[in-house]
C-alpha cells in the first residue's frame, strides 16, 4: 500500500510522524474485517490537510491508508481541530 499511495497520491506513509507531530485530531473508527482497533486522523503535511487510517501495533502506529482531505470534509476536520485546542 505504501508504494501505491506514494505513486498514486504523492503521499508517503513514512511521513506520518510529521502529521502526528503537528496539529491533528484522531477518532476511533470501525476495525475492518480483522476487528482490530483503528483510528482515523486528520492533520497537516506540507500545509495540506491529510487523512490517515491507522492501527496501533505494539509501540508503533501502522498506517493503513493516507490521502488528501476532500474539499467538503476539510471544513469539518478544521472545525474539530479548533475545538480540540
Amino acid at each position: 500500500m505504501r508504494a501505491k499511495t506514494l505513486q498514486e497520491r504523492g503521499l508517503d506513509f513514512a511521513r506520518a510522524a510529521e502529521v502526528f507531530g503537528g496539529l491533528h485530531v484522531a477518532r476511533p473508527t470501525h476495525g475492518g474485517k480483522s476487528n482490530e482497533s483503528r483510528f482515523v486522523t486528520a492533520g497537516f503535511l506540507d500545509g495540506r490537510l491529510v487523512v490517515m487510517v491507522w492501527t496501533p501495533r505494539g509501540e508503533t502506529r501502522h498506517v493503513i491508508s493516507m490521502r488528501f482531505a476532500h474539499a467538503k470534509e476539510q471544513k469539518l476536520w478544521k472545525e474539530e481541530m479548533e475545538g480540540s485546542r
